[in-house]
């Protein structure tokens, strides 16, 4: 562990294909890394410190430091590895989305890349929504990743809904749903950060969040423009995931063998409840919790969650 953090980050990671920047916030060095389709994928870390680190993936619409409030209550015991998604946060958009599964293919590329600044420590991969699915795939790929899963609220579609999702492709019936319509009509434009937070307060997904985890929604997931502020992943990105659905999610998904911690809202989409108690009742490896709030409840509760992640990591599965 000493010998790890002696070793400069520029020793390690090197090249036009991988870097970590000087860029700064709150502690977290921007990195990104350039995939073989030709754009790039970006995110935050911190310097490694010889503690187990966290790769974390948001949600759809979402960006990693959205969730600031809730990861900087983890990094007392862990290092932080924050990956935006295609077309979020600071990642290029990469043209048309190419999917869910191979967006985790790219996290696995990017991941293992970085992974060896974290030599010989706990890996744990953590996700919320459609990174909790990404984050799913990205183990079931290549189990050796990561030691340790959570998973925050994640859309896993029931498995009796496998057979409809197929059926329902060709026909463009996911595009019609009322989330991706909802993302295409979405609003991206708003004059200054006093209008966009007036628009967001206690409104929709954001109903619940504490007021600093909002402003951090505003800081990150919006860039500044000549006009004003701007969503950063654009509504049609957003729609293109609602209007589409990981393959072969469930046999995915019994491929896992990871210890997992599941932790669900108690007031979130009814499906996930249904999905969660599925995989406890029929895989051992997956313990279920269910938490106060809504399906982002770790941005209504930050301190509350990462406390209760934090139990819960620090019991030994082997034990």
């Amino acid at each position: 562990m000493a010998g790890l953090q002696s070793i400069p980050l520029h020793e390690i990671v090197t090249g036009h294909e991988n870097q970590v920047s000087n860029v700064m916030i709150d502690g977290l060095k921007s990195w990104e890394f350039e995939l073989s389709t030709g754009y790039r994928v970006r995110g935050w870390m911190t310097e490694p410190t010889g503690k187990p680190v966290i790769h974390f993936t948001h949600g759809n619409g979402y960006c990693g430091l959205v969730y600031w409030q809730f990861l900087r209550q983890l990094l007392a015991d862990y290092d932080l590895f924050i990956s935006d998604v295609q077309g979020h946060g600071e990642s290029d958009v990469g043209g048309h989305f190419r999917g869910w599964n191979a967006n985790a293919q790219y996290l696995a590329q990017c991941w293992s890349n970085f992974a060896p600044l974290w030599q010989e420590v706990p890996r744990i991969a953590m996700g919320h929504s459609f990174g909790s699915v990404l984050s799913s795939l990205m183990l079931a790929q290549n189990a050796a990743l990561f030691d340790r899963l959570v998973l925050l609220d994640p859309v896993f579609f029931p498995k009796p809904w496998a057979g409809l999702l197929v059926l329902s492709e060709p026909f463009g019936l996911l595009k019609r749903t009322p989330l991706a319509r909802r993302a295409r009509l979405r609003r991206a434009h708003w004059p200054d950060e006093a209008s966009a937070y007036a628009y967001f307060y206690q409104r929709g997904m954001f109903k619940g969040w504490q007021e600093e985890c909002l402003r951090d929604y505003i800081r990150y997931a919006l860039r500044e423009t000549p006009q004003g502020l701007q969503l950063k992943c654009p509504p049609e990105r957003e729609a293109a995931i609602f209007g589409s659905f990981p393959k072969r999610l469930w046999q995915h998904l019994e491929q896992l063998r990871t210890p997992t911690d599941l932790f669900y809202g108690r007031t979130t989409y009814p499906f996930v409840i249904q999905s969660a108690k599925y995989l406890k009742q029929h895989h051992g490896f997956v313990r279920v919790h269910e938490i106060a709030g809504r399906h982002c409840f770790m941005q209504e509760a930050p301190q509350a969650v990462a406390a209760e992640v934090r139990r819960c990591l620090a019991i030994d599965w082997s034990a």
